[in-house]
C-alpha cells in the first residue's frame, strides 16, 4: 500500500458526519428526536456527540448535563472558548453533550459581529476529529444561526407534524434556502407526533409520501415519548421494548440509510 493509499483510507475512517435537527417551527419533536438519535447512533458503535443550540437547554437536560461555566454558549461562538473545554461526557457509552446556556439566545447578534459569520459553526465543528457523528439540536426560526447549521451541516432532518402549518413551514423553509442558494438536498423530513385518529394527518402524510425529501417511517403522539422528561432519559432507557422506541428506531435506520451511515 502506497503512501496516498493509506491518506485515502485515513480520511476514509476519520469522516464526521454532522446532522441538525430542525424546523422553522417550535414543539415538533425535535430535542426529543436529537436526544433519541445520539442513543442510537452510539448503540450502533458511533462516537456521537450532541451540541445544544437552543437556549431552553432541554437535550442536556435529557443528559443530566449542566453548563460547567458562564456564558459558555456565547463564549464558544465569539471564540473564546474551544469547543473541546466545553463537551461533556454522559453515563451512556460513546455519547458526549455540549450543553445549553442562556446565551445561546444571543447566537444571531454574536455572528453577525463574527467574521465569516455564515460560517462559524462550520468552523468550529472543523476542531473535532474524535467523533463519528455530530448532532445539532436547533431551536426554531429562521435567522443567521441556522444559515451557519444549513451550511455546516451534511443533512438537515426535519421533523414534521403532519397539518397544514407545519407542512406550510417546510415550504417557506425550502424557498429560503433555494433564494439563499443554499443546498435543498441536505434536507430530510420525517413526520413525528403522528396522531392515527385524525384523518386530516393519515391524509398530509399520504400527500407528502411521494416527496423524495419525506422518509416513510414516522413518530407517532405517545405518552411514552412524553415520559422522557420525567425520567430524564433516552426513551430506550425506560421503554425499549414499546411501540414509540421501535418507531424511533425505524425511523433512524431510514435515516442511516439514505444518509449513507
Amino acid at each position: 500500500m502506497n503512501d496516498a493509499e493509506s491518506y485515502k483510507i485515513f480520511i476514509y475512517l476519520s469522516y464526521m458526519t454532522t446532522l441538525a435537527l430542525y424546523n422553522l417551527k417550535g414543539g415538533v419533536g425535535k430535542t426529543a428526536s436529537s436526544v433519541n438519535l445520539a442513543y442510537l447512533a452510539a448503540v450502533d458503535g458511533m462516537k456521537t456527540l450532541l451540541w445544544d443550540l437552543d437556549p431552553q437547554g432541554s437535550s442536556g437536560f435529557y443528559f443530566a448535563a449542566q453548563p460547567a461555566g458562564k456564558n459558555d454558549s456565547k463564549k464558544l461562538l465569539e471564540g473564546q472558548t474551544a469547543i473541546g473545554s466545553l463537551i461533556q461526557e454522559t453515563v451512556f457509552e460513546k455519547i458526549s453533550v455540549i450543553p445549553a446556556d442562556l446565551s445561546a439566545r444571543h447566537a444571531d447578534l454574536i455572528l453577525d459581529e463574527a467574521k465569516q459569520s455564515k460560517k462559524r459553526i462550520k468552523s468550529i465543528l472543523a476542531g473535532l476529529h474524535e467523533y463519528d457523528l455530530v448532532i445539532l439540536d436547533c431551536p426554531p426560526g429562521l435567522s443567521l444561526l441556522h444559515e451557519n447549521v444549513f451550511l455546516a451541516a451534511d443533512k438537515i432532518l426535519m421533523p414534521q407534524i403532519p397539518t397544514t402549518l407545519s407542512i406550510r413551514s417546510f415550504e417557506t423553509v425550502m424557498q429560503f434556502m433555494e433564494d439563499h442558494s443554499l443546498d435543498i438536498e441536505k434536507v430530510l423530513c420525517f413526520f413525528s407526533m403522528v396522531d392515527h385518529r385524525k384523518n386530516l394527518h393519515h391524509e398530509t402524510m399520504q400527500s407528502f409520501y411521494k416527496d423524495r425529501f419525506f422518509c416513510k417511517n414516522y413518530v407517532p403522539y405517545l405518552s411514552d415519548i412524553e415520559k422522557m422528561g420525567t425520567n430524564q432519559q433516552p426513551l430506550f432507557e425506560f421503554a425499549n421494548s414499546s411501540y414509540a422506541a421501535q418507531c424511533y428506531r425505524d425511523v433512524w435506520a431510514e435515516i442511516k440509510k439514505k444518509v449513507q451511515l
